[in-house]
């Protein structure tokens, strides 16, 4: 669980966009641009991703913790938590598009597949909030005891489901009757959770066991605890329908791969500084990984297996993003 507490001082709109004036005038070209969020300093760094420079860092809001992609992929939507709102930004230039306000404490967020709902968790009000994302107006609210954190759904659009951290649980979302479904035991300190490409099993982390739990979640029954490492936090699929990494986010970190077919680890790599949120280069070769204690992005070499580079960015970084992709889901 991530409870930041940001510095209180911020610059006005007027040092923002002296701050992003910095950035946009400086006329160098990239191929692609990697954003990521500094949680702590609510600002996001911008990456080239052919040079691995950081080009500029621009403010954002109060605790930008978690981000998504509209379902075009024209906007990279910012769950600002402290501010209250989101921000969206261009994914291709980085510049600010708009600004949703009077969205309470958001902390993760996400678009259900068929794109008709917007769903954001609230971590310290514990509360789970349905959006219609045409205009965002707040369609249903739901107690979510204690500490909803993150999300994931199903293929055919019917269930979000979500972890609570401080209760050791899942909470599954009905979104047709905008109720709670079921809430069952899982193992503890659960937090990033996913759907196997077969639409079969969620995959829950595990922070405070270090495994990655398999849940028949149709029948709402644990089927498998797959030891990753310590503090296992987070998953991000790999793009080959087939595979996950698994970020183990203690200050020594790794980050696992499993496979979902056979259910076990078959790779690791070690990645200090605590690795949590992650995205996958379009052509596989590549990992990328904030390094939440390091005040880093870590670049993993997926050839080779092996810790690229870190790229310093801002305090805390936390979600990470760039249009070359090989999959999100």
């Amino acid at each position: 669980m991530n409870r930041v507490t940001p510095k209180r001082r911020r610059p006005g709109l007027a040092g923002c966009l002296l701050l992003a004036s910095i950035v946009w005038s400086s006329g160098a070209a990239w191929a692609g641009l990697a954003i990521a969020l500094n949680s702590a300093d609510g600002t996001i760094s911008l990456i080239d991703t052919q040079s691995y420079a950081v080009i500029g860092k621009a403010i954002a809001c109060k605790e930008p913790h978690h981000l998504i992609p509209t379902p075009d992929e024209k906007s990279l939507v910012v769950a600002c938590a402290a501010s209250n709102q989101l921000v969206f930004f261009d994914p291709v230039s980085g510049r600010e598009q708009k600004r949703i306000r009077n969205i309470s404490d958001p902390y993760q967020l996400g678009y259900s597949p068929d794109a008709k709902w917007f769903v954001t968790t609230s971590l310290r009000l514990d509360r789970v909030d349905l959006y219609d994302p045409a205009d965002f107006t707040l369609k249903a609210r739901l107690h979510a005891p204690r500490a909803p954190s993150h999300i994931a759904f199903d293929r055919a659009s019917q269930f979000v489901f979500v972890t609570l951290q401080d209760s050791n649980e899942v909470m599954a979302i009905d979104l047709g009757t905008r109720k709670t479904a079921w809430v069952m035991p899982v193992a503890a300190t659960p937090a990033g959770i996913a759907m196997t490409p077969d639409n079969r099993f969620l995959l829950v982390a595990s922070m405070g066991e270090g495994v990655v739990e398999v849940i028949d979640w149709r029948n709402q029954k644990s089927v498998r605890k797959v030891i990753a490492d310590t503090a296992t936090h987070n998953l991000q699929a790999r793009g080959d329908g087939r595979h996950f990494f698994v970020a183990n986010r203690s200050i020594d970190g790794s980050i696992s791969l499993l496979d979902t077919q056979t259910m076990t680890i078959i790779e690791k790599y070690d990645v200090p500084g605590g690795p949590d949120d992650m995205v996958v280069r379009a052509d596989g070769k590549e990992l990328w990984a904030t390094a939440r204690f390091a005040r880093k992005v870590q670049v993993i070499d997926l050839v080779t297996r092996k810790l690229k580079l870190s790229i310093p960015v801002g305090s805390s970084p936390h979600g990470i993003y760039f249009i070359d992709h090989a999959g999100l889901r």
